[in-house]
């Protein structure tokens, strides 16, 4: 998950919410909610970031809503949305992460957990690490959710990247 330029993030973090707000189409009664996500909405996460830690020989995990996903990360073309976003996004994933080996990430209890009915919005705090050519590195940020309840399962129906730090050190050598 390198970030390429402190322009990129601050388009993400400026368009996100726009995109987020624009997901949830139709206004729906609050519910009674927990302090974070529970087991279920975790699936579709879990799933996508086990995925994105080992992308060569893996398939795309069914983890995104059929229509209208939308998904806004830290490399070209930056927003995915309409037909075949998905799979436009995975293979920009597997582009980016291509010179990234060893990748995993590490969750923080999720902030602002909110669910209405068959949509769920939370933050979840995420530490990027792996390797680069020559040298290690380790990236904090924040996925911003919006899961919908579809046939019984949680989907994403959008996410959006945003990093907030990284620290690059040099490979020790033996």
């Amino acid at each position: 998950m390198k970030i390429a330029s402190g322009m990129r993030r601050a388009f993400s973090l400026l368009v996100l919410p726009g995109l987020l707000l624009s997901a949830q189409l139709l206004p729906l009664p609050p519910s009674d909610s927990p302090d974070g996500p529970n087991a279920a909405m975790m699936a579709p996460v879990t799933a996508l970031a086990r995925y994105m830690a080992h992308v060569d020989g893996a398939a795309l995990p069914s983890v995104f809503a059929e229509d209208g996903l939308v998904i806004v990360e830290n490399f070209p073309p930056y927003i995915f949305n309409g037909k075949d976003a998905a799979e436009h996004w995975a293979a920009g994933y597997r582009k980016h992460v291509e010179r990234l080996r060893e990748l995993k990430c590490d969750f923080a209890k999720a902030h602002d957990f909110d669910r209405s009915g068959d949509r769920a919005y939370f933050v979840l705090p995420t530490t990027w690490h792996g390797l680069q050519p020559g040298s290690q590195f380790e990236e904090h940020g924040a996925w911003a959710f919006v899961l919908t309840k579809s046939s019984g399962q949680w989907r994403i129906i959008a996410y959006g990247w945003g990093a907030s730090d990284e620290t690059d050190w040099p490979m020790k050598t033996p």
